[in-house]
């Protein structure tokens, strides 16, 4: 599938602002199923200065400055990006769980230490032992990693309901597992606090999702939005696979990963700080449009 994205960001602010500092990332990331042939970034007013630097993670990073008084910012990033299926292991074919865990606390460097990185807590994911009872109902003694996975991720889709009004981006995960209700942001790091709570590796993936208006209506523009979903650690010949437990699916040609980190605050599309600022509003429009060839 190709795709034309277009992300949009706004800032208004309550006061004049005289220097600001940005870090976007915005630009989707090139991967053996997903390519990235054009992308830019729009931003006013213009800045004074601006770089483009990968950060530990191997997401692209913009940094940019602007000076001068101003009381707005609009951002707006813009790409064409060809998303491919990925082939996905039987669930039933990968290394028991346990087993995987084991070979990510290894001290030789290995695919399986090297994302032994990702089991440890984060500045937004915490690991306990509620996280791990909670993990264990799928992830029973000798069970396929992948099955697992796939069963963890259709008991959060089914026991969790979607409600934008029960959290917000500082909820913790904890207070998420107790009401049983939140949005994706929230049941990516639930899901990463539960694999990291029994040592198997996950990070958080940020991206887009394509989204189908009902039959018989045209699609709104700037309906779409953000979205993010769940990478785990499946071994070294399975390597990682996501799932998605918003949707209850291993992510397909319809999710285009933009970055991954530990958590929500590694991959954050915007932030920045300013001087003078005051109060703020925010507004974000977002377009996955499917092209045709």
């Amino acid at each position: 599938m190709r795709y034309q994205l277009r992300h949009s960001t706004k800032y208004s602010y309550d006061g004049t602002v005289t220097v600001s500092h940005h870090l976007a990332r915005l630009a989707p990331r090139t991967l053996v199923t997903q390519r990235c042939p054009w992308h830019e970034l729009e931003i006013q007013p213009e800045p004074v200065g601006r770089g483009v630097h990968v950060d530990s993670f191997g997401n692209a990073a913009e940094y940019f400055e602007i000076e001068g008084s101003h009381d707005e910012l609009v951002v707006t990033a813009k790409s064409l990006v060809e998303v491919f299926a990925a082939p996905h292991p039987e669930p039933g074919s990968t290394p028991a769980w346990e087993q995987v865990r084991a070979a990510c606390e290894g001290e030789k460097l290995t695919p399986g230490s090297e994302a032994g990185a990702f089991r440890f807590a984060s500045p937004m994911v915490p690991v306990g032992p509620e996280f791990a009872s909670y993990a264990r109902k799928d992830f029973t003694k000798g069970r396929p990693v992948l099955e697992a996975v796939v069963a963890f991720t259709h008991r959060v889709f089914d026991e969790f309901a979607f409600d934008p009004r029960a959290t917000d981006v500082a909820t913790p995960v904890a207070e998420v597992l107790r009401k049983k209700a939140g949005v994706c942001q929230d049941f990516a790091h639930l899901m990463l606090a539960c694999l990291r709570s029994i040592g198997v590796p996950a990070r958080y993936v940020s991206g887009y999702l394509e989204t189908k208006p009902p039959e018989g209506q045209e699609r709104l523009i700037g309906a779409d939005a953000s979205h993010a979903w769940v990478s785990v650690f499946c071994g070294e010949e399975a390597g990682w696979i996501d799932t998605d437990p918003t949707n209850d699916v291993l992510p397909g040609e319809r999710h285009i990963t933009v970055a991954w980190g530990r958590d929500f605050s590694d991959v954050s599309p915007l932030r920045g700080v300013t001087l003078g600022a005051g109060g703020q509003r925010l507004e974000v429009g977002v377009d996955v449009i499917p092209l045709e060839g």
